[in-house]
């Protein structure tokens, strides 16, 4: 039976011209495109907890995050009032085919002058910005920490959006944040190099310093 249904989901898979549309779709529209998805996190009580985020494409920044424990149609749709205000500059919502996106979801999405883009079965990859902000959230700070409860993952995550934002470095926006770090020079031979801790002390900002 595996071996019969797998045979159907590699015919469903995109072909290669498939692919190349998606792609140039998200190239020529990164400026005005917003992804949206959830991941869970554990606690150290074994509750699950789903953290919710929009990223943009054009500068990978978050513009909304939140965590819930239980992840309905109407809180979804109040946290996209709240990362979407009047006017908005995105013009394509990037979401799965998450039950959770449901017909509340895109209503709001459509009337707020958005156009939702569904990506396809089993293809992370159409949803790629946002699922590598998911994977370097949980490398970077997930993976070191034990949640107490939602509260603590809030502060974690808006710590580490903070941290995200002014400080970690992208190659694809050419080795700079998303809101844009200006760059630092020593200035004469008596400056010496500071680490500023970031995130608890997970991570860190190297900068010159002027000797006393």
């Amino acid at each position: 039976m595996d071996a019969y249904v797998s045979r159907y989901i590699r015919r469903l898979s995109p072909p290669g011209q498939a692919r190349k549309l998606w792609a140039t779709f998200l190239q020529n529209h990164r400026e005005v495109i917003a992804a949206r998805d959830f991941f869970t996190v554990p606690t150290i009580t074994f509750r699950v907890l789903y953290c919710f985020f929009v990223l943009e494409h054009g500068r990978r920044r978050v513009l909304h995050f939140n965590v819930t424990e239980h992840p309905t149609g109407s809180w979804i749709v109040q946290q996209l009032r709240e990362a979407f205000p009047e006017p908005c500059p995105c013009r394509y919502a990037i979401l799965d085919g998450d039950a959770k996106f449901g017909k509340e979801v895109t209503d709001l999405l459509v009337s707020s002058g958005i156009k939702p883009k569904r990506t396809s079965f089993q293809s992370p990859w159409q949803n790629g910005i946002a699922e590598r902000w998911i994977g370097s959230c949980r490398r970077e700070l997930l993976d070191h920490v034990i949640v107490l409860n939602d509260f603590h993952l809030r502060r974690l995550i808006r710590d580490y959006v903070s941290y995200y934002h002014a400080d970690r470095i992208h190659d694809s926006l050419g080795k700079d944040t998303p809101v844009m770090r200006p760059i630092s020079s020593k200035r004469d031979q008596s400056a010496r190099l500071v680490s500023f801790p970031r995130v608890g002390g997970l991570h860190h900002r190297y900068d010159w310093q002027q000797a006393a």
